[in-house]
């Protein structure tokens, strides 16, 4: 598949695409005889990888990373695992950071108008 229909399909712009293989995270794009790139099956599956990551908030750097250790093979399997929990526990924290603000944020939605007609009132007393 060539670059343009890769960015079609994953909504991601072909310069992005570039610059992740500049990065290491799509090391083994083949080009063809014209040196245009072409994206197989295995690559695609990266490409939906980095960009759930991505939008997860995971850093190129760790991306880069863990897809370096998966080349190496079997024997970093317990560290690109490690590489995974950790990334989890980030996202287990700022979901949980998240739902703390969505919290506060309904609860002062829910009491909004209770606490604007008392300040209504007051102010029509004075």
């Amino acid at each position: 598949m060539k670059i343009s229909e890769v960015s079609k399909k994953y909504d991601i712009s072909t310069d992005t695409l570039r610059y992740y293989e500049k990065m290491g995270l799509l090391p083994n794009v083949k080009k063809n005889s014209s040196g245009i790139r072409d994206y197989s099956e295995s690559d695609l599956g990266w490409v939906e990888f980095i960009k759930c990551m991505r939008s997860a908030g995971l850093s190129i750097e760790v991306l880069a990373r863990y897809i370096e250790l998966f080349y190496i093979g079997d024997s970093t399997r317990e560290e690109r695992k490690n590489i995974l929990i950790e990334e989890r526990k980030k996202l287990i924290e700022k979901r949980d950071a998240i739902q703390t603000t969505i919290d506060r944020l309904e609860y002062k939605i829910d009491s909004y108008d209770k606490i604007m007609s008392e300040k209504e009132k007051e102010l029509l007393r004075k």
